[in-house]
């Protein structure tokens, strides 16, 4: 009983001494197809809060992004893959394309990643985590291979490419 109550009080006080935990979108990779549709890869670190939830299935960081996606995109997206670091989606009518079958001008959303933000914010333990949703490097590759490269950017401006 006694030993019981000692492991307890220790994990307790681990707990509370513990530094905050931080859920850190590593790399994000958009990858547009020839039709305006895009595949999304977000790769991304949990912490022990966040891993606990999930397990527990508290949250649901596939459906939580797919969301944040849905919300800032204003069109429908399907998670094609989920794992405990990284999930990927697939999204029609991404990109629009203007121009020729010649020379085809692609253009990209931009992204604010502020509204996943608030989805996390909204969770019991919001406190206990740092969040950083600036992914370290993020691509964008456009059908020909052309890629646009962002470090640490909280948001992506729109963007535009001509394939000939």
């Amino acid at each position: 009983m006694k030993s019981g109550i000692l492991v307890a009080s220790l994990l307790l006080m681990a707990v509370i001494v513990a530094p905050a935990g931080a859920f850190t979108t590593d790399n994000l990779l958009i990858a547009v197809d020839e039709d305006g549709s895009a595949s999304i890869t977000i790769n991304y670190t949990l912490s022990w809060i966040e891993t606990i939830a999930v397990f527990f299935k508290i949250a649901d960081p596939a459906q939580e992004l797919k969301s944040a996606l849905e919300d800032a995109l204003g069109v429908p997206v399907t998670v094609t893959s989920a794992e405990s670091d990284n999930v990927a989606f697939s999204v029609r009518e991404f990109a629009e394309i203007d121009g020729t079958d010649r020379d085809r001008v692609y253009s990209t959303p931009g992204l604010d990643f502020a509204g996943a933000q608030e989805v996390i914010d909204s969770y019991w333990f919001a406190s206990l985590v740092e969040t950083d949703l600036s992914p370290g490097q993020t691509v964008v590759r456009f059908p020909d291979g052309h890629e646009e490269t962002f470090s640490d950017q909280s948001a992506l401006p729109p963007l535009s490419h001509t394939v000939e």
